[in-house]
């Protein structure tokens, strides 16, 4: 993959995540946790700048939608000390993209079988961190226990796998499409050469 391809995968994925983050409840819902698990798969190799680069700008759209409603970033509810959890569980989708990318040998059937545990293990492993920093190290969890932990995870598991599930879906089958485009290509080529 070329760098430009690699600038150009990354600017779609920010635009996004950007566009889809400012209301995180919106009738589109956040493409985050999705972005972060595509950016793994696409930009395997550029982790070093790509997840950064994808971090700053998550930090940055929060800081805007929550400076933007009149409140105090530091103050707000979501971001307590759990909020450095982020970090993990993004880098978690990140981990799951670029482990199936390593694995991934073109349109097999094993593929799609790789790619449902891929998403499945990446989004539980991201919902167990951010989900535990936020009610764990949170003031807004007045009484915390195990008990409480577990319901609030299997809550709020099921949405969030839906969720990226879905957008992982477009992706993967806009993948499909411009893979046989291309394989298709060069035979259509030949074949008006001749």
């Amino acid at each position: 993959m070329t760098h430009r391809s690699r600038l150009t995968i990354f600017l779609v994925l920010a635009a996004v995540m950007a566009a889809t983050r400012l209301n995180h409840f919106g009738a589109v819902p956040d493409a985050s946790w999705a972005v972060f698990f595509i950016a793994g798969f696409y930009l395997r190799g550029s982790a070093r700048w790509a997840f950064p680069a994808l971090m700053v700008l998550a930090v940055a759209v929060d800081y805007v939608v929550i400076t933007q409603a009149g409140l105090n970033f530091w103050s707000h509810y979501c971001v307590s000390p759990g909020y450095w959890f982020l970090l993990p569980a993004h880098f978690s989708l990140w981990a799951a993209g670029s482990l199936l990318r390593r694995h991934y040998h073109g349109l097999q059937p094993q593929a799609l079988g790789l790619l449902v545990l891929s998403v499945f293990g990446g989004v539980a492993l991201c919902h167990f961190f951010a989900q535990g920093g936020f009610y764990w190290l949170s003031s807004s969890v007045a009484d915390p226990t195990a008990a409480g932990w577990a319901k609030n995870y299997a809550d709020w598991f099921l949405p969030y796998l839906r969720t990226t599930g879905i957008y992982v879906a477009v992706a993967t089958v806009a993948h499909v499409a411009i893979a046989l485009m291309a394989r298709h290509a060069p035979a259509a080529t030949d074949r008006a050469a001749r």
